[in-house]
C-alpha cells in the first residue's frame, strides 16, 4: 500500500445499492458497489496491444486500471459508463468503477440466452475521473511519491485537507499518456453563484452563467461582463477556447477575457462585454452610427478570434439587419466574384457628402458617337475643298458648317433632355 494514499477514507469499497435477485425486466443483477481504480492504459485506437482482444473498435474508450486497495500486477478492464458523453481519463487518474449487467446473455433455467432473456453476467463500467486536485487540466495521482524524482516531489504541498499540487518549476515528469504533456499555465475558471460550467483540459470551456453583482447598498460587479445596467441573474453563455497568455500559477482561477482568450463566443442578454474591436471607424455614417462594441448593452452574439471564416457549401450566406450592416477593417475591403449587384436607391463613392453625379454609360456613348460622326463628316468635306477667287463662297463647306452649327446648338439647348439624362440622380462621387 502506497504511503501516498494512506489515511484516505475514500480508499475503500463503499456499498451503494443492493438489488433483488431478478429485476422486473428479466435482468439479474449483482449487488452494486463503487470502487476506485487507477488508470494504467486507455484504448484509443488499433495500436493498443489488447485492441482485438477487447472487441476491436467497440473497445474504444475502454481502460485498464488497478484497484487502489487490492491492486495486482495484472490490470482489470472497465468500459465507459456513458455512451454519448466522452470524458476520457488520463494515466494515473483515479476513476470510480461500478459493476453492471452487460450483453453476455448466459442460458439459465429461466431463459434461453437470447436477447430479452435472463443474464447474470456483469462488466465493470467507469465514471469520469475524480477531481483529486480539483483542477480541469489533470488529476493524475502517482502510485508512490517516494519513487518520484525530487524535482516532482516538491510539486506537492501538504495541507490539512490533503495534498495540493502546484507546479512551480515547469516539470512534467508524471506520465499522463503518450501525447498528453502537462502545462503549468492552465488555470481553472473562477466560479460565481449559480454557474453551470464545463471545462476542458486546455483552457476551453462553456459557462452557463449570469450577471453577478453584490447586493445593495454596495453594488459592485464581480466580473467583466457584469458592469453597466445589467442586474444579477441576467443570463449569459460564454464559449471559450484557449486562455491566451497567462502566468504559470495554474492553480489560481481566472475569468474569461474576450480580449485575451484565443477564441470565444458570447451570447448575452443585457450585459456589456468590454470587447476592443480591431477597427471601429464609423465616419461613413451621416447619423446614428453603431454603438462601439465595447459599450453596447443588450442581447447580442459576439464572435471573437484571430480569424473568422464563414463558409457555405450548399446555399447562401445571409446577413440581415434591422438597421445597417457595417463592414469595418484596417486595411481594405475586397470582393472577388463573377457578378456583383448592388440594388439600392443611392450610392455615394469616396465620401458620404459626394455631390458629383455619375454618367450613364450607354447614353454617354451614344451622345459622343453622334458628335464624332458629324465632326468626321465636316472634316471630310473640308478636306476636299479647293481654293477659289477671293470672296467666292465655298458652297459645300458652308453647308457642312451650317449643319454642324445647328447640331451643336441643339445639343447645347437640350441639356435637360440629352446631357441632363445621362447624369445619375442617385449615384455620386467626389
Amino acid at each position: 500500500m502506497s504511503n501516498f494514499l494512506s489515511n484516505k477514507s475514500v480508499n475503500k469499497s463503499i456499498p451503494i445499492n443492493y438489488q433483488t435477485a431478478q429485476s422486473p425486466n428479466g435482468i439479474t443483477a449483482s449487488p452494486v458497489s463503487f470502487r476506485a481504480g487507477r488508470v494504467k492504459s486507455i484504448v484509443l485506437d488499433e495500436n493498443h496491444p489488447r485492441f482485438k482482444e477487447l472487441g476491436g473498435f467497440n473497445a474504444i474508450g475502454y481502460v485498464e486500471y488497478q484497484d487502489i486497495i487490492n491492486f495486482t500486477t495484472q490490470a482489470s478492464v472497465a468500459k465507459p459508463y456513458f455512451g454519448n458523453i466522452k470524458n476520457l481519463p488520463l494515466l494515473e487518474e483515479i476513476i470510480w468503477i461500478i459493476d453492471l449487467p452487460d450483453t453476455n446473455l448466459n442460458p439459465t433455467p429461466q431463459g434461453d440466452g437470447t436477447i430479452g432473456g435472463i443474464t447474470t453476467s456483469v462488466s465493470s463500467y467507469y465514471i469520469c475521473p475524480t477531481a483529486l486536485w480539483n483542477h480541469p487540466h489533470h488529476n493524475g495521482f502517482p502510485l508512490n511519491t517516494i519513487q518520484l524524482p525530487d524535482s516532482q516531489k516538491k510539486d506537492y504541498i501538504q495541507t490539512q485537507t490533503g495534498n495540493v499540487r502546484r507546479v512551480t518549476d515547469q516539470s512534467t515528469e508524471i506520465n499522463l499518456g503518450n501525447t498528453f504533456i502537462e502545462r503549468p499555465n492552465i488555470h481553472p475558471l473562477k466560479l460565481f453563484e449559480g454557474d453551470i460550467i464545463t471545462e476542458g483540459r486546455w483552457g476551453n470551456s462553456i459557462r452557463f452563467g449570469s450577471t453577478v453583482k453584490t447586493k445593495p447598498p454596495t453594488i459592485a460587479s464581480l466580473n467583466n461582463w457584469s458592469t453597466g445596467n445589467s442586474v444579477s441573474g441576467d443570463p449569459i453563455v460564454i464559449l471559450r477556447n484557449g486562455q491566451g497568455k497567462q502566468n504559470d500559477e495554474g492553480w489560481v482561477p481566472v475569468v474569461e477575457d474576450i480580449n485575451n482568450d484565443e477564441s470565444s463566443i458570447y451570447l448575452t442578454s443585457t450585459q456589456k462585454v468590454p470587447l476592443k474591436p480591431s477597427s471601429n471607424n464609423y465616419s461613413s455614417y451621416v447619423s446614428n452610427p453603431p454603438i462601439n462594441p465595447g459599450l453596447y448593452e443588450g442581447k447580442q452574439v459576439i464572435i471573437n478570434s484571430g480569424r473568422l471564416v464563414f463558409n457555405s457549401t450548399n446555399d447562401h450566406i445571409l446577413l440581415s439587419s434591422n438597421k445597417s450592416i457595417n463592414l469595418n477593417s484596417q486595411n481594405g475591403l475586397n470582393v472577388d466574384t463573377n457578378t456583383a449587384i448592388f440594388q439600392t436607391k443611392n450610392i455615394y463613392l469616396g465620401s458620404k457628402l459626394a455631390t458629383e453625379p455619375l454618367l450613364l454609360g450607354n447614353k454617354t456613348v451614344a451622345l459622343l458617337r453622334t458628335l464624332i460622326i458629324n465632326l468626321k463628316q465636316f472634316m471630310q468635306i473640308a478636306s476636299t475643298q479647293v481654293s477659289t477667287a477671293p470672296g467666292v463662297p465655298l458652297g459645300p463647306l458652308n453647308a457642312a458648317a451650317t449643319q454642324m452649327q445647328l447640331i451643336l446648338e441643339n445639343i447645347d439647348a437640350d441639356l435637360t433632355s440629352e446631357l441632363g439624362d445621362i447624369r445619375s440622380k442617385n449615384n455620386f462621387t467626389t
